[in-house]
Formats: C-alpha cells, sequence, structure tokens
C-alpha cells in the first residue's frame, strides 16, 4: 500500500527537520566539547601530579618543576602550555612534616560554543575562556 502525503504534511516534515537538525547539531558538539574540557583537565591534573613528584626532591628547582609540567601538558596536547601559571610552594605544613603544593591555573576556551554563545549575547561575557585549576600536593622528602 502507498502512502501520499498532502502538501501541507510534507511542508510541517521539512518544518520539523529544520528545527530539530540545529538542536541535535548543538548538543552533539556540547558532548564533544565537554569532553576536550574533561581530557584537558585530566592532563591539567596529572601534570600537577608529575610537578609535585619533582617538586619533593631537594635537589630539583623551581625551573626544573616548571619544565616537566609544561613538557607534560604539551605532550598530553595542551597547545597554550606557555599560557599555563604555575606556582610552587615548598613549605605547606603537613602535621610534623612539610609537603610540596604545585598549581597550575590553565585557560581553556570552547571551540565552538563559544563562538555561538557571542553570537546569542553579544555584550556578554559567557563566552570569555574558563580558567581551569589543578592542585598537586606531596610530601617532601625528609
Amino acid at each position: 500500500m502507498r502512502t501520499t502525503l498532502k502538501k501541507n504534511q510534507r511542508g510541517a516534515a521539512l518544518i520539523e527537520t529544520a528545527i530539530t537538525i540545529p538542536i541535535i547539531l548543538l548538543i552533539s558538539v556540547g558532548i564533544f566539547e565537554f569532553g576536550r574540557a574533561y581530557q584537558t583537565w585530566q592532563v591539567l591534573t596529572n601534570a600537577a601530579r608529575e610537578g609535585a613528584r619533582v617538586a619533593i626532591l631537594t635537589e630539583k628547582t623551581d625551573g626544573d618543576v616548571q619544565s616537566i609540567v609544561k613538557s607534560y601538558m604539551t605532550n598530553g596536547g595542551l597547545v597554550k602550555a606557555g599560557a599555563a601559571v604555575i606556582n610552587i610552594d615548598r613549605n605547606v605544613p603537613l602535621g610534623v612534616n612539610t609537603a610540596s603544593r604545585v598549581t597550575i591555573s590553565y585557560p581553556f576556551n570552547f571551540m565552538v560554543l563559544n563562538p555561538v554563545i557571542k553570537m546569542v549575547t553579544p555584550a556578554s561575557n559567557t563566552g570569555a575562556p574558563l580558567t581551569m585549576q589543578s592542585v598537586a600536593l606531596m610530601r617532601n622528602e625528609s
């Protein structure tokens, strides 16, 4: 049995498609973007840990720690590793001992969502980069 659509039904299907495709694309891009953000946060967390592992060694300098952290970030695919702010504190009280804390702040941009938000609300600050931060704390060697 063959069904035929009337002209007004074909137009309704076209309008429904025109409305749903952008929504589906926005959801798909959002999933991709937040996956990228999570991957970036994981790289920052691991870079901070690697930096803390080096910072607890007494013979290593702060320059060595920053070099290790930036190297890890670059190897992890973060192209703006130079834009990261790395703070190193080697005298954090931890019970009877001291610890080293490495804090990394990194500007993260959503590749597609930021421009879309700027198009929708041009006067808003919501499309600005967000700063991701990761902290690692390890006990110093005695």
